[in-house]
């Protein structure tokens, strides 16, 4: 098979690839310099959507409606805008080796794909249960939600099934929005995870609370404690029960797994320093090997805010970091164009172009770009409610506002405080306004004197920041 060249690659096709491809546009990338390849069958587009809008029976989500950058208010990419670009869209092809000493990559078909510039922008994959040989866990109508494709196998299932009954194995992210989905699609929803509360993670007993109440209130019954350990099937070998640790069995048309994923840096091991399961990056996520980036999941990066070094899973990062690394690679380019021009002559400068003029103009007045400076965020949607969270959540815990969960309202929020600081919140149905301004307090972390007083001021605190 012939070999294909290209001056950069990306080597995945979610969401961080799309906002760097948009970044390389930006920066003036010429047609047939870069390529995408990505083992998904569509052009990027912005994943959290298959958790939510793309189950719903109505105002349902559908490509090309959600493709990259509509998810943070920008351009829509759709196909046509990367071969307008003159940028390679390689899709349907995985990648299943990496040589970065020879900058070479091979697909699972045998292509050869050569680069100068190397972006890994993989993501996550799930964790599955037949990963642990947990019985049955290989039956029909058992599904993970990662990409397009296993979204619409579960939109065929929910068509299939209608009024069955449904059981969603893990009391995280896709745990919650999974099961107002379906309950929003008439499937009668059970909830199993072995936590003591749902999003253990980053909720606290009292935030849990009320969106366990508040399920429960929406006919999602709720098993705590306990853990899926087997699967039965009928004789089409599709799900019929799933058996719990605990002696219980739960009737089932359709299982949705969501423990968790793991960062898909597999590819690279062995080759590029790895740190906290992940590809350890500088503030311009250069990998420890020259011409070599990592961004999103993969990344393992300096969090200047709290001083240390961290992977984080979520869209924003994503999206910002890929923007972040295209934007320093254009740098250091220009950066090594200036250096070799200053050892040209001015007679060259004068028959040569404005644009190498512009550029030496750009590296003289030391054009740089910051380091990242990431404030963590996370958000869900589910049913008519909206939450988002910034900063960190560690410390002690202030709860304020309304959290009943028959409230009207529903307007709730927690406050995180770690050496006498606010360094986290959290606010259930924020407006716009409030939403930044409890993003500020988290990016500024103002001092607190006392917590009962934190308490009574709630999210007044946060909108005089």
């Amino acid at each position: 098979m012939a070999e294909k060249s290209f001056k950069y690659v990306i080597i995945g096709g979610g969401v961080a690839a799309g906002y760097a491809a948009r970044e390389f546009a930006k920066q003036g990338v010429k047609p047939g310099e870069l390529a995408i390849i990505s083992k998904e069958a569509v052009a990027p587009y912005e994943r959290p959507a298959l958790s939510k809008a793309y189950l719903f029976p109505e105002g349902t989500a559908r490509l090309p409606g959600f493709h990259v950058c509509v998810g943070s208010g920008g351009e829509r990419l759709l196909p046509e805008w990367y071969t307008e670009k003159g940028i390679s869209l390689i899709l349907s092809t995985e990648i299943v080796k990496a040589d970065l000493a020879s900058k070479t990559l091979i697909s699972a078909a045998g292509e050869t794909f050569k680069y100068q510039i190397l972006i890994i922008a993989t993501g996550s994959t799930v964790i599955q249960l037949t990963d642990f040989g947990v019985k049955g866990a290989d039956a029909k109508n058992i599904f993970y939600l990662r990409e397009i494709d296993d979204a619409d196998k579960l939109v065929g299932a929910i068509k299939a099934k209608k009024g069955g009954k449904a059981v969603i194995v893990g009391g995280g992210y896709i745990g919650l929005e999974l099961s107002a989905a379906l309950r929003i699609n008439n499937i009668d929803v059970s909830m199993v995870y072995p936590e003591p509360w749902c999003m253990p993670r980053l909720f606290t007993a009292g935030i849990a609370a009320f969106y366990e109440s508040y399920y429960t209130n929406k006919g999602v019954s709720i098993i705590k404690g306990t853990v899926a350990v087997g699967f039965g099937t009928n004789e089409n070998g599709e799900v019929t029960d799933v058996k719990l640790k605990d002696g219980r069995v739960l009737e089932a048309d359709i299982v949705v797994v969501g423990v968790g994923g793991r960062p898909l840096t597999t590819l690279f091991k062995g080759q590029v320093e790895e740190e906290k399961g992940g590809i350890k990056t500088d503030s311009f996520f250069k990998t420890s090997i020259p011409d070599v980036y990592a961004v999103g999941d993969v990344a393992t990066f300096p969090l200047k805010l709290f001083n240390e070094i961290r992977r984080v899973e979520h869209v924003d990062h994503a999206r910002k970091s890929a923007e972040q690394a295209v934007k320093n690679l254009f740098l250091v380019a220009l950066e090594q164009l200036g250096d070799s021009l200053e050892e040209l002559s001015c007679l060259y400068l004068k028959t040569n172009s404005r644009g190498i003029l512009q550029a030496i103009f750009a590296s003289e007045q030391g054009t740089s770009i910051d380091e990242y400076d990431y404030l963590p965020y996370f958000y869900s949607r589910a049913f008519d409610l909206s939450w988002q969270f910034y900063g960190d959540n560690v410390g002690e815990t202030v709860l304020f506002g309304d959290n009943s969960p028959t409230s009207p309202t529903h307007k709730f929020g927690t406050y995180w405080i770690k050496d006498g600081k606010v360094v986290g919140v959290f606010l259930e149905s924020g407006t716009p306004e409030e939403n930044k301004a409890i993003a500020k307090v988290a990016r500024v972390q103002p001092p607190v004197d006392s917590l009962e007083q934190l308490a009574t001021e709630g999210l007044a605190f946060a909108s005089k920041i």
